[in-house]
C-alpha cells in the first residue's frame, strides 16, 4: 500500500518557531488543521500541551474536524473558518468558539441557536478587499456592523480579510490598512474595542519581516508554513522551517520496458482525456513502472518526485504510469525493482487529498522513533 509519511518532530518545531517569531511583534494567530482532515491521532501528536500554550486557537473548515478537536481537547479554542451553512448552524455554536462571518442572515441565525444553547457566539467579519471570496463589501460594512452589534448573544471580537487564495491577490501593506481604518472607525462609533485583526496567513508572514504590516493587524491565520516551511507569497521557505515535512511512498506494482507511445486507434480514455503522441517515438522504448495510487487518492499535478528522472505518463482512477528511463543509476547498476517504493515530494493540496483517501497508509515519524 502507497504510504504517507508525516514528520510529526519537524512540524512542531516549526510551529514553535512561528510562535516564537509572532510574539516578537506581538502577534496571535491561529493554527489551521484543515490539512489533517481532522485526523486525532495526527492532532493528538502535534497538539500537545506545550504547542496549545502558545497558540490563540485552533482553526479548521470542517465541523466534523471541529469536533474532533474538542474530543481531542474540551478546553482547546476553536474557529470555523468559513461562513457557516445553515444547516449547520447549531453545531457551528456547539463546536466553534468563533466563526468567520459575511452574512447577517447567518449572524441572526447563529444569535439564534446561541439563545438556545445559552452561549455568547464570538464572529470574525469578514471583509471584502478584492479576492472576490468571503467578505462584506467595504461600501456596506458600516451599516452591516451596525445591526450585527445589536444581536444580544453575537460577540464581534474581530474584522478580517482573505487574500491570495482564490485569485492570488497578494497583500499589501495598503491592503491591510484599510482593515485598520475600518477598525478605527467602528471602535470610535461603538465606544467598543475590536480584539482581533485577522489580516494574514501564511502568504502575509513575509510582509512582517519586512515592516509592511499595519500596527493594528495583530492576528494571524497560519497553516501551510507551519505544515510544509513555506510561504505561498513566493513558495520558498519561510525563516529556517523545515520544508521536507511530508513524503509520498507509492509502490511499484508493475515494471516492464514498454513502447513510448500507445498502439492502435486514439480515442479518450475512460477518465477523459487522450494521449498526445510525438511522431519522432515511435518505434522507442522506455522502462514504465506502474504505482499503486490513482486520482482516487490524489492528482499528479502538485507531486514531484524525488528521482528527476522519473517523468509522469499517465493517470487512472487506481493506478499511475511513470517513466523511469532505462532504469539504470550512473554506474550502470538497475535502479527500481517491482516493490520498491519511489519517493515522491507532495505540496500543500496533494497532502489534503491523500489524507482524504481510505487507501493511503499514514506513518507518523517521530524523534522517539529513531
Amino acid at each position: 500500500m502507497a504510504e504517507l509519511q508525516i514528520n510529526i518532530t519537524e512540524i512542531r518545531n516549526n510551529i514553535k518557531k512561528i510562535s516564537k517569531f509572532l510574539q516578537k511583534y506581538d502577534i496571535k494567530w491561529s493554527l489551521i488543521t484543515k490539512v489533517f482532515s481532522g485526523d486525532k491521532e495526527i492532532m493528538k501528536h502535534i497538539l500537545t500541551p506545550d504547542i496549545v500554550k502558545d497558540l490563540h486557537s485552533v482553526g479548521d473548515s470542517r465541523l466534523s474536524s471541529l469536533k474532533r478537536l474538542k474530543e481531542l481537547n474540551p478546553e482547546l479554542k476553536t474557529i470555523y473558518l468559513k461562513p457557516p451553512a445553515h444547516a449547520y448552524i447549531e453545531d457551528v455554536v456547539r463546536y466553534a468558539d468563533i466563526s468567520l462571518n459575511s452574512s447577517y442572515k447567518t449572524i441572526v441565525a447563529l444569535n439564534n441557536a446561541a439563545v438556545a444553547q445559552d452561549k455568547t457566539h464570538k464572529i470574525i467579519i469578514m471583509i471584502e478587499l478584492g479576492e472576490l471570496r468571503e467578505g462584506v463589501n467595504r461600501d456596506d460594512l458600516f451599516n452591516f456592523y451596525d445591526k450585527v452589534f445589536k444581536l444580544n448573544n453575537i460577540e464581534v471580537v474581530g474584522l478580517g480579510s482573505n487574500l491570495g487564495c482564490m485569485y492570488g491577490v497578494e497583500p499589501t501593506y495598503d491592503k491591510l490598512l484599510q482593515l485598520n481604518l475600518y477598525k478605527e472607525v467602528i471602535e470610535a462609533k461603538h465606544n467598543s474595542k475590536l480584539p482581533l485583526i485577522s489580516g494574514g496567513s501564511s502568504i502575509t508572514l513575509p510582509l512582517i519581516e519586512n515592516k509592511m504590516i499595519p500596527k493594528d493587524i495583530n492576528h494571524f491565520r497560519i497553516g501551510e508554513a507551519a505544515f510544509f516551511g513555506t510561504s505561498p507569497l513566493d513558495n520558498e521557505q519561510f525563516m529556517d522551517l523545515c520544508t521536507d515535512t511530508f513524503n509520498f511512498y507509492p509502490q511499484i506494482i508493475e515494471l516492464e520496458e514498454k513502447s513510448l507511445v500507445p498502439d492502435g486507434i486514439i480515442g479518450d480514455a475512460s477518465i477523459g482525456h487522450s494521449a498526445e503522441i510525438n511522431d519522432d517515438d515511435i518505434g522507442k522504448t522506455t522502462y514504465k513502472a506502474i504505482l499503486d495510487f490513482g486520482l482516487l487518492d490524489v492528482d499528479r499535478e502538485g507531486l514531484m518526485p524525488d528521482d528527476k528522472d522519473i517523468s509522469f505518463v499517465g493517470i487512472t482512477s487506481d493506478m499511475t504510469v511513470v517513466d523511469i528511463g532505462d532504469n539504470k543509476d550512473k554506474k550502470g547498476k538497475k535502479k527500481y525493482k517491482v516493490g520498491d517504493k519511489i519517493c515522491i515530494d507532495p505540496d500543500y493540496i496533494s497532502v489534503a487529498r491523500l489524507l482524504n483517501s481510505r487507501f493511503i497508509e499514514r506513518i507518523l515519524i517521530k524523534d522517539e522513533d529513531k
